[in-house]
């Protein structure tokens, strides 16, 4: 089970990033980097995922003085192709023009980020960089996902604007509540997905009685 939420933990993270990006209203500081290389530099959005993940990996090694956590890598490939195939079915399907629908839009998008980081971030398997980054500031600091989140879109978001990413309200927005809804979600997901699991197993031990 515990795999089975990774994946549709990730699914979601990347179908919430993909509509934030379609909605045209601002992406996160983060998301707003990869776009702002993406269109600079080349490459697509997802290449740019994997490839900061990397660094990224070798700078939270350097933070908690431990040797790399390689596996990061693979979650951040996963996410950067899962960004990539959403991209491309969600240009096709969801093109939001009026405001009203943006904004609709950018709103699920945020909230399924929230589900979708919180959901695969409770198994404890490999994950994405800059969230693990998120978690050591958590502990060096000494506060909440809600802080420690909303330091690290800051200074992303220097790094956007610096790369004409796509900043706009739904930027702010992410900045200001992105790392309350992480917060919010964490604790009552990981009780469900903990519940799910306990009768999962007991549903398979029963089954080899």
């Amino acid at each position: 089970m515990k795999y089975a939420f990774y994946i549709i933990g990730i699914l979601l993270l990347t179908l919430g990033i993909s509509l934030t990006i379609q909605s045209d209203l601002g992406t996160s500081p983060f998301d707003a980097m990869l776009v702002g290389l993406s269109r600079s530099i080349g490459l697509t959005v997802g290449s740019w995922e994997i490839i900061l993940a990397g660094l990224m990996i070798g700078c939270n090694s350097i933070l908690i003085k431990k040797k790399p956590e390689v596996l990061g890598l693979v979650t951040a490939i996963v996410t950067g192709i899962g960004i990539d195939l959403w991209l491309f079915l969600l240009d096709h399907l969801i093109t939001p023009e009026l405001w009203q629908s943006k904004a609709v839009c950018f709103s699920v998008g945020l909230i399924v980020i929230g589900i979708g980081t919180a959901t695969y971030l409770h198994t404890n398997f490999a994950p994405i960089p800059v969230d693990r980054l998120t978690l050591i500031l958590k502990e060096l600091i000494g506060t909440n996902l809600f802080f420690s989140r909303t330091l690290i879109y800051l200074f992303f978001l220097i790094l956007a604007i610096m790369l004409n990413g796509p900043i706009g309200i739904g930027t702010i927005l992410t900045v200001c509540f992105g790392g309350l809804i992480l917060n919010f979600f964490m604790p009552p997901l990981g009780r469900v997905l903990d519940s799910i699991t306990i009768n999962s197993s007991k549903s398979h031990h029963n089954l080899k009685k």
